[in-house]
């Protein structure tokens, strides 16, 4: 369904009447097109405190694809402006450090460019040094607060890290048209992330970064499932939907579209980890956990089976596939995994014990199964978290809910089904093993919760 307020506001009458009556002020985002794949504009590099990632990373945001600059370009000069700004703050070690971020980001945050990105890298939190730690925490608060305030479609994320290398995917994906709907993230890449990564592998060639590899998404043969197997298939993987054996028929319809395959499967059954590494022989590098169902109630009017059907669904069946595909090897070392939280699983919802539960659920087998997998079979797991993604299921919720959904995050709009693929291919990326452990929202900064 069309977002018409989205619409009437990019209008001049709409901008004027939204303004004097101080509605929300949403900016059509900027999303990747084969078109225009990059931002346009300069990327604006800044340092507050005492750096440790060069020259690492001058390589990489050289590697961009975005002219890197140290100051604003002059407007005479023709630029085309701020596309995005990197602030390295990982070397902010006190209060003095944090007055640093202010001084070199107050006087820049107003050139950047509607649909931009402010990118701050910080460190990993130092046990030893609590002030260290005060002022690296503080940067959670700081990147959060600027997100909720920056608007024009710009969105703000924190990335902490040790080593630039190592985080070459995430800040390629942060600072390109692929992260529209990911705002107000704090995302731990390499040695804070839950256990030593592996050394992230570069493509080679970063368009189609997953050439050659086999990819399996459930719950593939609409919506956002259907989402991820166009973008997996786009970077390159053979995509196999597997879906329920009643939606063989549009199943089938979206793997021939992609040239991939279709595989009629009840995600619940009880061998069904077992009947993918059957269809599977040669083995599988991504598995994409999209499958999910919801049977909304309150808890007081919820029967067992309302209960029981959405558990089974969005978290039993992850965690038996899941053990099943790892114990048998089907799931190569070098592999990926990602599953599909929601923020109805990180802040609750009323209506969703059931639903909030089961994805509340998989955050946590994520967390817990990352460092083990890992260590054991060479495998990151990480998780996408959507927040108001603009779907059919979503079209049928009651209009004034459906809007407080749109209007309540920082960009006052929903995200796109493709918002979510784009996340997940990221997290799917052969470059992006120094990931693991995260569980990423994909909300636009959703005012409903951290």
């Amino acid at each position: 369904m069309a977002d018409r307020y989205l619409s009437f506001t990019g209008t001049a009458p709409g901008r004027f009447l939204s303004r004097r009556l101080g509605l929300p002020q949403p900016a059509a985002l900027r999303r990747w097109s084969p078109q225009r794949p990059s931002l346009d504009g300069a990327l604006l590099r800044l340092t507050a405190g005492k750096s440790g990632l060069d020259p690492d990373l001058a390589s990489v945001l050289g590697r961009t694809g975005l002219e890197v600059a140290e100051a604003v370009p002059a407007a005479s000069a023709g630029a085309l402006g701020v596309a995005a700004v990197v602030l390295d703050a990982s070397g902010v070690r006190d209060v003095d450090g944090l007055g640093e971020v202010h001084a070199a980001l107050h006087p820049v945050v107003r050139s950047v460019a509607a649909s931009g990105r402010v990118v701050v890298l910080g460190a990993p939190l130092d046990a030893g040094d609590h002030h260290q730690a005060a002022a690296q925490q503080a940067l959670e608060g700081f990147t959060r607060s600027l997100g909720k305030e920056i608007g024009r479609g710009r969105t703000v994320n924190l990335v902490r890290l040790t080593d630039a290398s190592a985080a070459e995917s995430t800040l390629r994906f942060l600072l390109s048209p692929r992260s529209a709907y990911v705002s107000g993230q704090v995302i731990h890449v390499g040695a804070d992330a839950p256990t030593a990564p592996t050394v992230p592998t570069a493509p080679g060639d970063w368009d189609r970064p997953l050439a050659g590899r086999t990819a399996l998404v459930t719950g593939g043969a609409r919506g956002i499932g259907e989402a991820v197997a166009e973008t997996l298939a786009r970077d390159g993987a053979h995509v196999v939907v597997l879906d329920v054996p009643a939606a063989e028929a549009d199943a089938r319809r979206v793997a021939e579209r992609l040239s991939g395959t279709a595989l009629p499967l009840d995600i619940t059954a009880a061998d069904a980890g077992e009947r993918i590494a059957a269809a599977l022989p040669d083995g599988l590098d991504v598995l994409i956990h999209n499958a999910g169902i919801t049977r909304d109630r309150r808890l007081v009017n919820m029967p067992a089976e309302r209960w029981g059907s959405v558990l089974e669904v969005n978290l039993a069946s992850v965690l038996r596939t899941t053990d099943a595909l790892l114990a048998s090897g089907a799931l190569r070392r070098g592999g990926r995994i990602v599953a599909t939280a929601s923020i109805a699983g990180l802040a609750g919802n009323a209506g969703q014990t059931n639903y909030g539960a089961s994805k509340a659920g998989v955050a946590g087998m994520v967390r817990a199964l990352a460092p083990r997998a890992l260590a054991e079979y060479g495998v990151t797991v990480n998780a996408v978290a959507p927040g108001f993604i603009e779907t059919k299921m979503t079209a049928a919720v009651p209009l004034f809910i459906r809007e407080a959904g749109r209007r309540m995050n920082s960009l006052a709009q929903g995200g796109l089904p493709v918002d979510v693929a784009e996340t997940t291919a990221w997290l799917a990326h052969p470059a992006s093993g120094a990931v693991n452990g995260q569980v990423v929202r994909v909300c636009g900064q959703s005012l409903l919760g951290a």
